[in-house]
């Protein structure tokens, strides 16, 4: 769980990331769940954007793919989420 210094801490982050997962029409597979991992593996800290065409709202996008990933959910603001995952063999953000 992140407190409030952290969780702010990683949204000056996320401002400077661009966007790199995208949830579109066919909602959260398997596909999408195995490209956040990686990405998350790689880079900590990343951000995704729920398309309309999408079947869920994007609270609940980032709540089930946050769920599923094992990460903690930073922030949704409009069409984006910020999604956080610390990888002890890598720790390149330090919160």
């Amino acid at each position: 769980m992140l407190n409030s210094h952290q969780r702010a801490n990683l949204k000056s982050i996320a401002n400077q990331i661009d966007t790199i997962v995208t949830v579109g029409k066919n909602g959260i597979n398997e596909d999408l769940i195995k490209q956040v991992e990686d990405a998350l593996k790689a880079r900590e800290i990343i951000k995704g954007q729920v398309l309309p065409s999408s079947p869920k709202d994007v609270q609940k996008s980032a709540e089930e793919i946050a769920l599923k990933t094992f990460s903690e959910l930073v922030q949704v603001i409009g069409k984006k989420f910020v999604l956080y995952k610390n990888n002890p063999e890598k720790n390149k953000i330090k919160i």
